[in-house]
């Protein structure tokens, strides 16, 4: 049993209580990708450690055209996923079902739960799921922000978080073989000033975000 089936009913109230909006940070990171990708995309999405679907909404809403493939190691967070997402997409809990050829590769707030140790396996596995050309963004927590890091002292389902850095992440993204490797930060903002949130492109180059996301593409 994975140990997110134990938060899979009250992933979103136990996610709000300790940021603010779970909404709030999927949009950031779908905002990020809309200034990756065409507003007409419809390629093959794979939302790696995709929970109860959160960020996988967003990125439906956004890119209404997309297919995309939710993969997830709780099969109970996996069943809280809305009837509707499931509908239109694909979700596992098996990674041999996963499949590849993907244009875009997720993973949100994922890493810091793998043993460092694993990491480097774990993002070769998913670039080579990559079609060329295809692009592996790791979105996680910025461990040089302080409100960042109280944060995720106080989320009960990240007790076992290592952060790493963007430094860090950059690292591994280059040992998994990719290339125009490219960080930028995001939510720089509480969620309560959310109409503000375009400053996250502004500032993107500031290291000062509660977020970041690190990225490369398969040669």
């Amino acid at each position: 049993m994975s140990e997110f089936d134990a938060f899979a009913r009250d992933y979103r109230t136990v996610l709000d209580g300790s940021v603010g909006s779970a909404e709030y940070f999927a949009a950031r990171k779908v905002a990020w990708l809309q200034r990756t990708l065409p507003a007409t995309f419809s390629g093959r999405v794979l939302d790696f450690g995709c929970g109860v679907g959160l960020l996988a909404a967003a990125i439906d809403r956004a890119f209404p055209h997309c297919r995309l493939v939710g993969s997830d190691v709780s099969a109970d967070s996996l069943a809280a996923v809305p009837a509707d997402l499931r509908a239109r997409h694909t979700f596992v809990s098996d990674p041999r079902a996963i499949g590849d050829g993907f244009e875009v590769v997720v993973l949100a707030n994922v890493l810091h739960h793998v043993p460092p140790p694993q990491r480097d396996a774990v993002l070769a596995d998913l670039a080579g799921r990559l079609v060329a050309g295809g692009r592996l963004a790791v979105f996680e927590h910025n461990p040089f922000n302080p409100a960042t890091r109280l944060v995720v002292a106080r989320c009960p389902f990240d007790e076992d978080a290592i952060l790493l850095s963007p430094r860090e992440a950059v690292r591994r993204l280059r040992a998994a073989g990719l290339c125009r490797l490219a960080t930028a930060y995001l939510a720089f903002l509480p969620p309560a000033l959310g109409r503000w949130a375009g400053i996250d492109r502004a500032l993107g180059w500031c290291p000062a975000g509660a977020q970041y996301v690190a990225s490369g593409v398969r040669p």
